[in-house]
């Protein structure tokens, strides 16, 4: 099963992801943890261009295009290998990352998006996708408070608000594979609707195949 964390800036998906990676383990299922962009050796480099804060003079269609290939590379060196071997893969992040900030954020085409994302990815979608949903003006004080700071975090309020919009947006119009945790909450309450709902979906899941 894949399942993908999607959320803006300070939401908490990616210190709830590995702690929900070893609760699986000990519920004795065999499940990866991945990232994007990064995830392969060809990624994380990748990741390194995307997050320099010095690489100011950056095009969009340039920054769309480098995660598509760390996107690429991840779904066939990792992700479908493990997901032929009947494991869980959690991914942190994934194509929707790609139409909220390129599209919503940055205001590019979504129709053009959508094919990039369809060639990256070889057309694997995920099973479900849990959006940790948080209002931006805590979510951005959070990441301030800790982390590695990127480009990204650069930008202003209002990008981000198009961002959660977004998120929100295409969660409205997929409900079968989306699901919105408020991440407003403690580490422990965010935590437990996220074994609720994904316990829930592995276990149909595997009734199902």
């Amino acid at each position: 099963m894949f399942i993908t964390f999607e959320g803006s800036e300070g939401c908490g998906k990616t210190s709830q992801i590995p702690v929900l990676a070893d609760y699986l383990r000990q519920e004795d299922y065999k499940v990866m943890a991945t990232r994007e962009p990064g995830g392969t050796a060809i990624g994380e480099q990748v990741r390194l261009i995307l997050g320099d804060v010095a690489n100011t003079e950056m095009h969009k269609r340039t920054e769309t295009l480098l995660f598509q290939a760390s996107r690429a590379q991840l779904v066939e060196q990792v992700i479908r290998p493990r997901l032929e071997k009947g494991e869980i893969v959690l991914c942190d992040r994934y194509g929707d990352s790609t139409l909220a900030y390129q599209g919503y954020g940055r205001q590019e085409d979504l129709g053009q998006l959508l094919t990039l994302v369809n060639f990256a990815t070889g057309g694997l979608r995920p099973d479900l996708t849990l959006l940790l949903d948080i209002n931006v003006e805590v979510g951005l004080r959070r990441r301030a408070q800790g982390g590695e700071w990127n480009r990204l975090d650069a930008l202003d309020l209002t990008f981000y608000q198009r961002v959660r919009q977004g998120y929100l947006e295409m969660a409205r119009s997929e409900p079968q594979r989306w699901v919105v945790i408020d991440a407003g909450g403690s580490f422990e309450q965010v935590q437990t609707a996220i074994r609720r709902v994904v316990l829930e979906r592995v276990r149909v899941h595997s009734h199902l195949r």
